[in-house]
């Protein structure tokens, strides 16, 4: 870099010395940190005197052996699946606001949410056919089916449990049983009888909660 003038030259040389002493600063700072340091370690020594190596007794010690490591991972997994298991002893019969429409609301829902999603106002986002499980598939479907419902953010899926007409006595056993489980999840907070055109008597429109 070329200096033009004078007064160039005259702040150059004042950034230097000002680097220079900066510098010199810095030195001295860490030559009295060594310094306090070696002090410390000097008075450390005097306080606790002259050191003498103990005399091996000749018991042996015996050391217990460590515990066995947790599956904290492997916990965790059993009681979130603890926490996500429903049960077939649970029945929406023993809860207030279910009808004989097979609808269902939560505690402190509105009257008003059950007929929106009787006539249709949420779009439906997606859905499980459980045709043909048995109540153990199907149990399991559906746990897997809300849990990632709610991690894509659905509100409104439907659930077709079907009519029952090819199962034993002609009885629809899984109608009963989606029911009961779908109370048990607390990620539902109503549900209803499909509508004729989204399949009637063989579904059920279920309303989630809203994410957060």
């Amino acid at each position: 870099m070329a200096i033009k003038d004078f007064a160039e030259l005259k702040r150059l040389g004042k950034e230097l010395k000002e680097k220079g002493e900066q510098r010199r600063k810095a030195e001295a700072e860490q030559l009295q940190r060594e310094k306090e340091a070696r002090a410390e370690a000097e008075l450390f020594r005097r306080s606790i005197g002259d050191v003498k190596q103990l005399r091996e007794s000749g018991k042996v010690v015996s050391h217990p052996p460590p515990p066995k490591p947790l599956a904290r991972q492997r916990m965790a997994d059993e009681q979130a699946a603890l926490q996500e298991s429903l049960s077939d002893e649970f029945t929406v019969e023993t809860l207030l606001d279910s009808d004989a429409a097979l609808s269902f609301a939560r505690p402190g829902i509105g009257p008003d949410v059950l007929r929106k999603l009787r006539r249709g106002h949420w779009v439906i986002q997606d859905q499980l056919d459980l045709h043909g499980k048995r109540t153990d598939e199907a149990r399991e479907a559906l746990a897997d089916f809300l849990r990632d419902a709610g991690k894509r953010g659905l509100r409104c899926v439907r659930v077709i449990h079907g009519k029952g007409l090819g199962s034993f006595k002609k009885e629809p056993v899984l109608k009963n049983k989606v029911r009961n489980w779908l109370v048990q999840k607390n990620e539902v907070i109503a549900f209803c009888q499909a509508r004729a055109v989204d399949g009637g008597a063989g579904a059920l429109i279920v309303l989630l909660k809203a994410q957060a």
